[in-house]
């Protein structure tokens, strides 16, 4: 948890300072976040993994490239994210949203065709959401001066942004959004559907944390879910 909050702290103040040694930093955090349990196990790819990244890391300060891969973490979670939540709005699948109602509600109860439809729509409405973040990411990578994507490769965007407002987007935007984002969406189910299972916003979040993992895990199709409900 503290190296998950460390990380976009060290990110941001490496590039308001322009530092070399704290980009290096904030890599090695997260890749210390991804590897650390399994270098903790003595894991010989993790080893190796990170020996090759340290190498890497050496690489592109020496050729000036240190600063592309902070670009990459948000823009590749956002873009996760949307995968994991559009994957399931695919012909014959169940949308994520709904797989997690179900798994919230009890095993016997029947879920109302209206709660079906907006847990299909609000999966929907996920995926987009996280494919403008990263779309936003993008486009504020590229342009971003003096180290965004496109200045590393010699092109002078025709329209840039100071590289720190890429970092406030990612690193704390992106974030804010979410959470305002979870939080309308939350008042405005409470109201539509007022019979939950669930006490509060907390107790929502401890059942969804509880049943996220066995949703994620699942490439259920509709009528297998549906026998199963």
């Amino acid at each position: 948890m503290c190296l998950a909050i460390a990380y976009p702290l060290l990110v941001h103040l490496a590039v308001v300072t322009a530092s070399a040694p704290l980009t290096a930093l904030a890599i090695g955090c997260l890749a210390t976040l991804v590897l650390g349990r399994a270098l903790l196990r003595g894991s010989l790819g993790a080893w190796l993994l990170a020996a090759a990244l340290m190498v890497m890391l050496a690489r592109a300060a020496v050729g000036g490239w240190l600063w592309l891969p902070i670009y990459v973490p948000s823009i590749a979670a956002d873009a996760f994210v949307c995968f994991l939540f559009a994957r399931t709005l695919a012909p014959g699948q169940v949308p994520l949203i709904e797989q997690l109602v179900r798994l919230m509600h009890a095993r016997e109860e029947r879920l109302e065709a209206s709660i079906v439809s907006y847990a299909r729509v609000l999966t929907g409405v996920w995926a987009l959401l996280f494919a403008a973040l990263a779309l936003v990411s993008l486009a504020l990578a590229l342009i971003a001066r003096p180290n965004g994507l496109l200045p590393l490769l010699g092109i002078t965007p025709a329209v840039s942004v100071r590289q720190s407002t890429w970092s406030l987007f990612a690193n704390f935007l992106e974030y804010a959004i979410v959470a305002l984002f979870f939080l309308l969406e939350y008042a405005y189910r409470r109201r539509r559907f007022p019979q939950q299972p669930y006490t509060g916003v907390l107790d929502f979040l401890r059942r969804l944390s509880a049943v996220a993992p066995r949703a994620l895990a699942r490439r259920e199709c509709r009528d297998g879910l549906g026998r199963r409900a």
